[in-house]
């Protein structure tokens, strides 16, 4: 199947991923894959469709996304780190929640997901041509994984653009509150319009569901190694089937699809407290050598092709000194025991280069992967947009908030087993702590991996920001209720203005 097959990133750049730099006259949703080639010739071999495949995977390079801005500043925007006295200003915008509809980094979030989605659609509009041309089994299994990872991606972005783009799910309002714009065929007049918030995530489940049809692991009789790959499989599909479940609070349903993923075998937590090599835990060399047995699904890079650098924000190291733009949240550092080993995976305390002199534990997880940083590329690592960790995390929330809280606990013991110097109790919850518990764990292990902003937005909680030590006036002192319009991003001005446009805006655009 092409997910396992030794596949080589090569220079095929879409179009999508040059979304992210600079948007012409035409709306993101009339982008398209390759210009170049005319649409009746562009894919009508299994080979060319194949290429269509990794062109797919090389548009989630694109820095507006998981190696940048879509990892980043959901994460940025809320309370989680602070700027510091003398920072580039880099995400400052959002950081200080001036966030409008003409922000750069909000057009570029939107382009380059609808951007793969264009990739997708056109795999999927052209695929019938290649399959009435198949012959063997072979053929078929490689065809139907190809066509499964399409699915995929269109899910993905879609569910990227639902949580950064939409309100909070509620069942009562999601059939009338707006969603997404479904576009769901390459070169198409479909109308600019949004669809409702509920056609949304049914597009996703959809197209999960097909995902996971398509490749299907016991229909290829596949025994090999799942874990750390960069490309997607089944069980991808039941992890991003899970944190949407989750998010629209389908409780059981989360609970099934982590199940699947957490009891499949293919995974396994990453201990921290074991060595995998000479001073390295297992926990350490999957955020200094992108390689865990945890992965579910990670970018991938090469020395010669790879996305943004996660780790510049946080350190702007020059061989000589280090001059963050954000460091932790003080309230967050002060989260973890003393026994918690993420802690010195996450932080290191440095001494910055500014004139102030500020000494202060800062991001080390993306410090870079070390066979890069030796080839003196900096601050860059693979996003690994899933990992086994978030899925224990998803099923001890839905599992609490069925108030199952024994199994809550279970869950949340072994990820802390696998996370702690050495944790032999369990973690009693009740109805008043289940979810205090739930939530800080998710800050401890899923910190700066882009998910606070949408866990604020469904719990229906706000954050204050208060100064501390060297940290920029404008922005520190900061409180964000819960009903803050700006939890949903503003449409891209651009999309409103589009030639055609019947794009809905959000309150957010009207600040």
């Amino acid at each position: 199947m092409s997910m396992i097959k030794n596949k080589i990133y090569h220079a095929f750049i879409s179009v999508a991923m040059l979304m992210a730099v600079g948007i012409g006259a035409t709306s993101c949703l009339d982008k398209y894959p390759d210009s170049a080639i005319p649409a009746d010739k562009a894919i009508n071999t299994l080979d060319e469709l194949d290429q269509a495949a990794i062109g797919l995977y090389a548009s989630f390079l694109s820095g507006a996304l998981y190696s940048g801005y879509l990892t980043l500043l959901p994460d940025i925007q809320c309370d989680l780190a602070y700027a510091v006295n003398g920072y580039t200003n880099i995400y400052g915008n959002m950081w200080r929640w001036d966030i409008l509809a003409t922000n750069t980094e909000i057009t570029a979030v939107y382009a380059s997901l609808y951007g793969v989605i264009a990739n997708a659609n056109f795999m999927l509009q052209y695929a019938p041509r290649v399959e009435q041309k198949l012959v063997t089994d072979e053929e078929f299994d490689h065809f139907n994984q190809i066509c499964g990872e399409a699915y995929f991606a269109r899910a993905l972005a879609y569910s990227e653009l639902i949580k950064l783009y939409c309100k909070d799910y509620d069942k009562d309002t999601a059939s009338t509150n707006p969603g997404v714009v479904l576009v769901t065929k390459y070169n198409t007049d479909e109308p600019m319009v949004r669809a409702s918030l509920e056609e949304s995530y049914q597009r996703v489940i959809t197209d999960l569901d097909k995902a996971a049809e398509l490749m299907d692991l016991d229909e290829q009789s596949f025994a090999g190694a799942l874990y750390s790959s960069s490309y997607f499989n089944e069980y991808t599909a039941y992890a991003l089937r899970a944190r949407v479940a989750l998010y629209m609070k389908e409780y059981d349903t989360a609970i099934k699809y982590a199940s699947k993923v957490i009891n499949s075998g293919y995974y396994a937590l990453s201990p921290a407290n074991v060595e995998y090599t000479s001073g390295m835990s297992y926990f350490t060399y999957m955020w200094q050598y992108d390689e865990a047995t945890e992965i579910i699904w990670k970018v991938g890079y090469t020395i010669n092709s790879y996305g943004g650098a996660l780790g510049q924000p946080f350190f702007n190291y020059d061989y000589r000194s280090m001059k963050p733009d954000y460091v932790p949240a003080e309230w967050v550092l002060n989260l973890y025991d003393q026994s918690d080993l993420r802690y010195g995976n996450y932080f290191y305390t440095y001494q910055t280069g500014y004139d102030h002199g500020l000494q202060w534990p800062l991001l080390v997880k993306y410090f870079g992967n070390m066979n890069f940083y030796n080839s003196n590329i900096l601050h860059t690592t693979m996003p690994k947009p899933f990992r086994l960790a978030e899925q224990y995390l998803i099923r001890a929330e839905a599992y609490a908030m069925n108030e199952n809280y024994s199994l809550a606990g279970n869950d949340i013991a072994m990820l802390r087993a696998a996370r702690y110097e050495s944790y032999g109790s369990s973690v009693t919850m009740t109805h008043n702590t289940a979810m205090e518990i739930i939530e800080e764990e998710r800050v401890k292990e899923l910190y700066m991996e882009g998910f606070r902003l949408m866990d604020l937005k469904r719990w229906g909680k706000g954050f204050e920001r208060k100064p501390q030590e060297q940290s920029l006036e404008n922005g520190s002192s900061l409180k964000v209720e819960a009903d803050n319009k700006l939890f949903v991003w503003p449409i891209p001005q651009h999309e409103l203005e589009a030639p055609g446009s019947m794009i809905e805006p959000n309150d957010s655009n009207n600040i």
